[in-house]
């Protein structure tokens, strides 16, 4: 889980966000509430070194129990020429919504990872289904462990990408020259611009969905609010999907809920809590891990 920057104190909802990299914390700022107390040495022995997970689950704490809308982050022990120089990108991002590094907390929320790996494929990039390849943060290649951390994801970027090149070269060389013709997609009609708000609400109602109840810190009563509400979603869309135009937004959003469906079937089949999912029913962690592999 990473931090993004809220907009300056009391932003208001929609404001722009932007990345702040865990290397910041890393160089020695300071998580506080909005008393002004460093509050994660209450969480673990790290402190603000403390794994990512514990980080983002504690930072979710405070902002529940206070009710406040982000915390804050303190690297104001630094000197400004080395943070400019250390973080070029976050400072000039800072500055352009009137926070300066070096001299003005920045307030930060934890963003949720929902899932790590994805699609499940061999050391190689290769899936089950012929032809298909995937690498980096969309694949599940079982390289890294319970939470994404930029090192393990991007090593196996490169070590996965540069294995799965020489695969799709030998797939290729052993398909068929001839391909099969797909059919020219064929536009049904169905322009009907007041339609567009369903999309519109769909797209907020997913978002919602997936952060009250798949978010950072999880139950099994919250996990099936969200199958119900996704399941309604889903229903929805297969049936403007089938009236209507299609466009990106819809095929993306359409994707996303299938996405969605499937991180959720995934997490209610975890009996524990292992790095990035953690839920309140099942705290502790099991000998073994569990492959929650969900296939259709």
């Amino acid at each position: 889980t990473l931090y993004t920057a809220a907009g300056g104190a009391g932003a208001a909802a929609g404001a722009s966000l932007f990345l702040i990299i865990e290397a910041v914390r890393g160089e020695g700022a300071i998580l506080r509430n909005f008393a002004g107390e460093a509050f994660m040495p209450r969480y673990h022995a790290q402190a603000d070194l403390a794994p990512r997970d514990i980080v983002a689950r504690a930072i979710d704490n405070e902002m529940k129990t206070s009710g406040t809308p982000h915390v804050w982050l303190d690297i104001r022990h630094r000197d400004e020429a080395w943070l400019r120089q250390r973080f070029p990108q976050i400072f000039a991002g800072c500055e352009k919504v009137g926070l300066n590094m070096a001299k003005d907390l920045l307030p930060v929320v934890p963003a949720a990872h929902y899932t790590c790996g994805g699609v499940a494929t061999d050391l190689a990039g290769a899936t089950e289904l012929p032809g298909l390849f995937a690498c980096g943060e969309v694949a599940c290649t079982g390289l890294h462990g319970a939470n994404r951390l930029a090192s393990n994801s991007l090593l196996e970027a490169i070590v996965v990408a540069h294995r799965a090149s020489g695969a799709v070269e030998d797939y290729l060389k052993a398909v068929p020259a001839e391909m099969p013709v797909i059919p020219a997609w064929q536009n049904l009609g169905g322009d009907d611009a007041d339609e567009r708000v369903v999309l519109t609400h769909s797209w907020e109602e997913l978002r919602r969905a997936m952060w009250d109840y798949v978010g950072i810190v999880r139950t099994t009563k919250r996990l099936e609010r969200a199958r119900a509400r996704l399941a309604n979603l889903a229903k929805e869309v297969h049936d403007y999907y089938w009236h209507f135009s299609v466009d990106p937004q819809l095929l993306e959003l359409r994707n996303l809920i299938v996405i969605g469906e499937l991180i959720v079937a995934c997490a209610l089949q975890r009996g524990e809590s292992r790095g990035l999912h953690y839920t309140l029913d099942f705290p502790k962690k099991l000998p073994e891990a569990r492959d929650p592999e969900v296939r259709r």
